[in-house]
C-alpha cells in the first residue's frame, strides 16, 4: 500500500476487530475516521461477482461524477478487471483479510491518475461477512483529470493484506507522491513496515452526493440489502 491514509483504514479495520475475525458495520465510529469520511464507502458484497455501492462519500461521489449509493461498485472498471475483482473481492471475504488494488483511471478524453482502493470485509449485526469497507484517494497529479470525472478504471495490482503488527497513528494526510509515467507498474510503498503483503500479484491477469453529515448519520444504521440499480 503506498498512500497513508490506506494504512490508517486498515490499522482501524484491525483495531475493531478486538479478537474477531472481523469487525461489525455497528463498531464503525464516522468521528475516529473523519479525515478520511469524504472517501470512505461501503459496499454490499453479498454476491462478490456483483458488490453495490451502500454508501459512498462526497468526495468519492464528485470523483465519479454521480451518486454512487446503489450502483454497482464494478460499474466503472473494464471487463476483465472486473471478473478479476470479483475473484480478489471473494477470496478477501473467505480470508477475513483486506485487499489494495492498484489501478490507473481515466476520463472519458484520456487523462489519467492512478489510484489506491483498499477494502476489508465487514459483518453486520453478527452475522457473517457480506459487506465491505473501503476508500479509494488518487496517488498522482489530480490536475491530470481537468475537472473530469473517472470514467474507466483498469486493474495494475493487487496484494491481500496482513497485519503483522499494529499500524502507526498517523495524524495528517501526506502529500502525493511525483507523479509516474501513466502506466508505470505500480511498486510497494517503502514505508510499510507494519505490513506483510500475502498471495501478491505483481502484475494480475488481467489487461491490464449525499453530504458527509448524512454519510455520518446513517453509517451504522442501514440494514437489509440494496435493489440493483
Amino acid at each position: 500500500m503506498k498512500h497513508k491514509n490506506s494504512h490508517l483504514l486498515v490499522g482501524y479495520w484491525s483495531r475493531l476487530r478486538k479478537g474477531r475475525d472481523i469487525p461489525d458495520q455497528t463498531d464503525i465510529d464516522p468521528r475516529a475516521i473523519k479525515r478520511m469520511l469524504s472517501h470512505i464507502f461501503i459496499l454490499d458484497a453479498i454476491n462478490p461477482g456483483r458488490p453495490m455501492y451502500r454508501l459512498a462519500g462526497t468526495g468519492l461521489c464528485e470523483r465519479y461524477g454521480m451518486e454512487l449509493k446503489s450502483t454497482g461498485f464494478l460499474a466503472h472498471w473494464e471487463g476483465q478487471s472486473a471478473i478479476a475483482l470479483g475473484s480478489l473481492l471473494k477470496q478477501a471475504m473467505k480470508t477475513h483479510q483486506p485487499v489494495s488494488l492498484s489501478s490507473i483511471g481515466a476520463t472519458a478524453d484520456c487523462g489519467m491518475v492512478e489510484l489506491e482502493t483498499v477494502l476489508a470485509p465487514i459483518s453486520f449485526n453478527g452475522a457473517e461477512a457480506t459487506r465491505m469497507i473501503g476508500m479509494t484517494q488518487i496517488l498522482t497529479d489530480a490536475q491530470h483529470l481537468a475537472g473530469r470525472p473517472i470514467a474507466f478504471q483498469r486493474l495494475v495490482a493487487s496484494q491481500i493484506v496482513r497485519e503483522g503488527e499494529p499500524l502507526p497513528n498517523y495524524a495528517q494526510t501526506p502529500p502525493p507522491p511525483p507523479p509516474p509515467p501513466a502506466m508505470q507498474v505500480l511498486r510497494n510503498h517503502s514505508r510499510a513496515p507494519h505490513l506483510r503483503l500475502v498471495v501478491s500479484q505483481d502484475r494480475p491477469t488481467v489487461q491490464p452526493f449525499h453530504g458527509n453529515d448524512v454519510l455520518k448519520r446513517v453509517f451504522d444504521m442501514i440494514g437489509g440489502s440494496v435493489s440493483p440499480a
